[in-house]
């Protein structure tokens, strides 16, 4: 039996509002908190235990998923006191693992969107005799990542920070976030202190001469660490391009739960969501966005890649783009947002008080 543990510690300082009374794993993508996706692929990969690092309201996730009996999964939960670092917290949860030494344990970053073949990378882990096997993906523009070069065998040979210059770029390949680790390479980090996986774990691992296994799987992945990314994987989880056997609902242009009031000429395209008991009221228009609980679109309202939190009203004829409304807050008539805008939760605008806006 292969288990795992889930990072779902961070603060996602970079998603306020959505975060600042809600974990980031537990943000709504398409219709179910995040941190569901996860959960559900890892068991239609045979996952039967996971453990849940917490620290960030930790007392979120428990009453949430329970024993994880719904999903099939037995869940349990171990909250940091102060922050470890990703090594850390994995270190943190040693205790209540139940592989043997020599046994793998998956390990997955709790704001990565991805269509990673699971077991392929566990086989990979088990037919290389790997201490530690790394998801990697490539991606087009590797400066904003560290990179992970590896041989003609995969194996990885090297951890780089982020290139500044183009000299520098040696491969396209990074960390996509999520690891096979031998139960005993987890019990080797320091205990009771902060570590970090990619900058002290693995480059340590190396210098001391341990196999670390490179798998490349490209075929879907999405850092959520921003509020037009986390719009963008909502939709495309609506819309199938990223697999997720947990979306409430047949993919296509739209998902609408149970509640929701819908107008029936407004208009809903790209992976939009509408919460339940939200309304969508006549000559709406709303594409690849989430419209969260509660929510209001007022009539002739355009909203386009946002999102709008649970209970926040927008007022007839506003428009937003690329804007992120927090919980319970008030936006009036005819007002334009766009540009990566932010209003925070409980927040009032009246009506036709801003044509233009960014990170209110």
């Amino acid at each position: 039996m292969t288990e795992a543990i889930l990072l779902v510690g961070g603060k996602g300082t970079r998603l306020r509002p959505l975060t600042m009374h809600t974990p980031k794993p537990m943000v709504p993508a398409a219709g179910v908190p995040f941190l569901t996706h996860q959960l559900a692929r890892a068991r239609a990969a045979g996952v039967e235990h996971i453990v849940l690092a917490t620290s960030y309201l930790a007392e979120v996730f428990e009453p949430y998923f329970g024993d994880g009996s719904a999903l099939g999964l037995h869940l349990e939960y171990v909250t940091e006191v102060e922050p470890l670092g990703t090594g850390g917290a994995i270190r943190n949860v040693a205790s209540r693992l139940r592989s043997a030494p020599d046994e793998p344990v998956l390990i997955f970053n709790g704001d990565i969107l991805t269509g990673l073949d699971i077991e392929a990378l566990v086989d990979t882990h088990r037919t290389t005799g790997a201490d530690v096997s790394l998801h990697l993906t490539r991606v087009e523009d590797p400066r904003a990542f560290g990179l992970v070069p590896t041989d003609a065998t995969g194996r990885v040979t090297a951890f780089l920070e982020k290139p500044q210059t183009p000299e520098e770029i040696v491969t396209d390949q990074i960390n996509a976030g999520a690891y096979v680790f031998n139960r005993s390479v987890i019990d080797s980090i320091p205990a009771d202190r902060p570590v970090s996986v990619e900058r002290e774990t693995f480059p340590g691992l190396l210098a001391a001469g341990a196999h670390l296994q490179g798998m490349v799987d490209s075929t879907y992945w999405l850092d959520l660490g921003t509020p037009q990314a986390f719009v963008r994987g909502s939709a495309d989880l609506v819309l199938g391009r990223a697999p997720s056997p947990a979306v409430p609902g047949r993919c296509g242009d739209r998902l609408v739960l149970d509640t929701a009031e819908v107008a029936p000429d407004a208009k809903l395209t790209g992976g939009t969501v509408i919460g339940a008991g939200a309304v969508v009221e006549p000559g709406a228009r709303v594409d690849g966005s989430t419209v969260l609980d509660g929510a209001v679109i007022e009539a002739g309202a355009q909203v386009r890649d946002s999102l709008v939190g649970a209970g926040a009203r927008i007022g007839a004829r506003t428009v937003l783009e690329g804007a992120v409304i927090g919980d319970g807050a008030f936006v009036g008539a005819d007002n334009e947002l766009r540009a990566g805008a932010r209003i925070w939760c409980g927040a009032r605008i009246d009506a036709a008080s801003i044509r233009f806006s960014s990170d209110q």
